[in-house]
């Protein structure tokens, strides 16, 4: 048996939205998060609850972020978003308070089964709690919980969990270290 894509179909995913609120999200979301001007958090925070977000005080999001779907996202208090980030939320995506989620990092709760000839759709919501810091270029791929205060070092990849105070680096990622938070 070999992979046959012509054989897709999205199955039994729903976007989780109607058709309308799709398309005008499509829009606000590559004119307003996704451009390069720097528009106000205020404004973007706004839009995201607009669209069904669940969005914390405090958050700071910058230029070019991508978020698919705010209808399946959380995002707790005073959370950083870096520029250039993909929230690629098929599946809910949640952020605890205090999570910083650096330049260029993906959050990936979508993949395809490679083993089924129709390349289907295999999907995780992802949960980050409280005090996690995604690093540049990372990528938590999907039904990965990052623990609380764990760290995803530079163009690491989360394919599973990641404990509690743990410092996490490479592809797959690995522990290396405790994290210590000193005054």
């Amino acid at each position: 048996m070999q992979t046959q894509l012509a054989k897709f179909s999205t199955g039994h995913y729903n976007a989780g939205a109607g058709t309308l609120k799709v398309v005008a999200w499509h829009f606000l979301n590559y004119g307003i998060m996704n451009s390069a001007f720097p528009w106000p958090y205020s404004l973007k925070t706004a839009l995201l609850r607009m669209f069904g977000a669940k969005v914390g005080k405090g958050l700071v999001i910058k230029q070019k972020v991508r978020i698919k779907n705010p209808w399946r996202l959380t995002i707790g208090d005073d959370c950083w978003i870096g520029e250039s980030v993909w929230i690629d939320n098929l599946e809910d995506v949640v952020l605890g308070d205090n999570v910083c989620i650096s330049q260029g990092a993906l959050l990936l709760t979508g993949n395809h089964d490679y083993k089924k000839s129709d390349f289907p759709y295999r999907l995780g919501k992802i949960i980050i709690e409280n005090g996690v810091w995604i690093g540049a270029q990372s990528v938590v791929c999907p039904g990965v919980v990052c623990r609380t205060h764990a760290i995803l070092t530079v163009s690491s990849v989360a394919t599973r969990e990641l404990e509690a105070w743990s410092i996490y680096t490479g592809n797959p990622a690995v522990a290396v270290r405790e994290r210590v938070i000193s005054e």
